[in-house]
């Protein structure tokens, strides 16, 4: 009889443990692609046996050792005698057909720590994000073999055929087969072009499930608690990289908001009418002390630690009218000569509206209409319907929050604005 806790044990396990077994597997195999068709193997192994015959005493290690099996009967289909095969074969305990009984532990890097994280998967995130994908190749490739997420989910989280994001998948593998890039941790000299790729992927996973662009649901907390878990994952890794430091705090303080930011509905709250008692004060914490780590190193804050800190003004203030809006004038104005973006200019103009008012940020805004950044986007007509509706010229208002409704594809998102034109 097949037991329901064996798939669930499948799932939980290559969850926690995919990104280790997929690298490891590529350093035995020297080839990235081989190496996740053969994970992929030893998980449908696994969600046949498992159930049947009980869930193994070390689950990563059976899979790790299934899917070096594969590979040396791949090698053996190849050619009987290859030097891969025969060093892979030296290190394999005897005997050990695939049957359903435990295959043993394979040495070395089965027997794992769960809280331990090793170089093999340093290795396989610099690779799936290396800087010969394109970062819609990066972002799928990073979901599947670091988070472990299937076809099915990454496609549900940006909205867009399961069919596309294999595609991507298999170009991104083929790309970085025919580019010949090595599984290595990159020399320290190619490490600061490489991790800005890396954090720029987990940075764009974050933005996409803390905002979603389309669909029913503001907030898509599967997408943003993987951006989170590839952060830490990041910072442990990384521990002398204070940008890394300050991505993760960015995330914790505005993941921290996400328990006020949705109400009973799952409507959109607004951050100036969110109860901040129900703001969550451990990821407030865990912000700021990583965002610390990132200060000590002494070099000033960089694009995410800008970022970081004026998440921090938010967290620490205990109402809209209390917020450090200058400081934050301040921090988007280093920000913009750091990395000069219409939206970060947009949303300076909104911290200037709070500033000083919303007089002095509606030029910063009607100086944005012209730009491409803005072109199928609600975000700027939403922002300038808000600035006319405090300065009372309320037809220009209801101009540009039509336009911005027409534009927005978030229901939730749509709810609010339909409701902001409607109280006009």
């Amino acid at each position: 009889m097949s037991d329901p806790t064996g798939r669930k044990a499948v799932a939980a396990v290559w969850r926690i443990d995919s990104a280790r077994i997929i690298g490891a597997l590529t350093r035995y195999t020297g080839d990235f692609a081989l190496a996740e068709d053969l994970a992929q193997e030893a998980l449908a192994e696994a969600l046949v046996t498992w159930p049947r015959e009980g869930v193994p005493n070390n689950p990563a290690g059976w899979l790790l050792t299934v899917g070096r099996r594969r590979a040396i009967d791949a090698f053996r289909r190849r050619s009987a005698r290859d030097e891969k095969y025969a060093a892979m074969a030296h290190h394999l305990p005897e005997g050990g057909a695939l049957t359903g009984a435990d295959p043993g532990p394979a040495p070395d890097e089965v027997l794992w720590d769960p809280d331990q994280i090793d170089d093999d998967t340093l290795a396989l995130m610099f690779t799936s994000c290396h800087p010969v994908l394109s970062r819609e190749a990066g972002v799928a490739l990073t979901l599947r073999v670091i988070g472990g997420l299937t076809s099915d989910e990454i496609a549900r989280a940006f909205l867009v055929p399961t069919a596309t994001v294999q595609a991507r998948i298999t170009r991104a593998k083929k790309t970085l087969g025919a580019a010949g890039v090595p599984f290595e941790v990159p020399p320290v000299n190619e490490r600061p072009a490489r991790l800005a790729q890396v954090l720029s992927v987990v940075y764009l996973i974050f933005t996409e499930g803390s905002s979603a662009s389309s669909g029913e649901e503001v907030i898509r907390f599967d997408l943003a608690g993987e951006a989170q878990r590839l952060a830490r994952i990041l910072s442990r890794l990384m521990p002398e990289e204070p940008e890394v430091h300050s991505l993760l705090a960015l995330l914790e303080l505005t993941a921290a908001r996400f328990p006020a930011r949705r109400g009973p509905d799952g409507e959109t709250v607004l951050l100036q009418d969110q109860d901040r008692r129900r703001w969550d004060r451990s990821a407030i914490a865990r912000g700021r002390a990583a965002l610390a780590k990132a200060t000590d190193a002494g070099r000033g804050y960089g694009y995410y630690g800008l970022q970081a800190a004026i998440a921090e003004c938010h967290a620490l203030a205990s109402s809209v009218e209390q917020t450090d809006w200058g400081r934050i004038v301040a921090l988007y104005d280093g920000l913009g000569r750091l990395a000069p973006s219409p939206v970060v200019d947009l949303n300076r103009a909104v911290a200037v509206s709070m500033a000083q008012g919303p007089a002095a940020a509606l030029p910063i805004v009607d100086s944005l209409a012209s730009s491409e950044a803005f072109k199928d986007s609600h975000q700027l007509p939403g922002v300038r319907g808000e600035l006319l509706r405090r300065l009372g010229r309320l037809d220009e208002a209801r101009t540009a929050l039509e336009l911005a409704i027409r534009l927005c594809g978030n229901e939730r998102e749509r709810t609010v604005l339909t409701r902001k034109l409607a109280e006009l």
